[in-house]
């Protein structure tokens, strides 16, 4: 899919409606932008729900503080 926009003289841009349905975006949802290289990857800012679970099976045995790092 190949979508186009331009910015604005108040740096803003419209995101096309091709790339909102396909990604299930709706107005007044927050996204982040993150640089990369010479573009930026712009993704959805994930909610607390959909974050919980997320170190499942992480080990705890073996943490590192502060103080082992030096």
């Amino acid at each position: 899919m190949a979508a186009t926009a331009t910015l604005s003289s108040k740096f803003q841009i419209s995101i096309p409606k091709a790339v909102r349905e396909e990604q299930h975006w709706e107005a007044g949802q927050e996204l982040v932008f993150i640089p990369k290289g010479a573009g930026v990857l712009v993704m959805p800012v994930p909610t607390f729900d959909q974050l919980s679970g997320i170190a499942k099976g992480a080990r705890t045995d073996d943490v590192r503080d502060r103080k082992d790092r030096y």
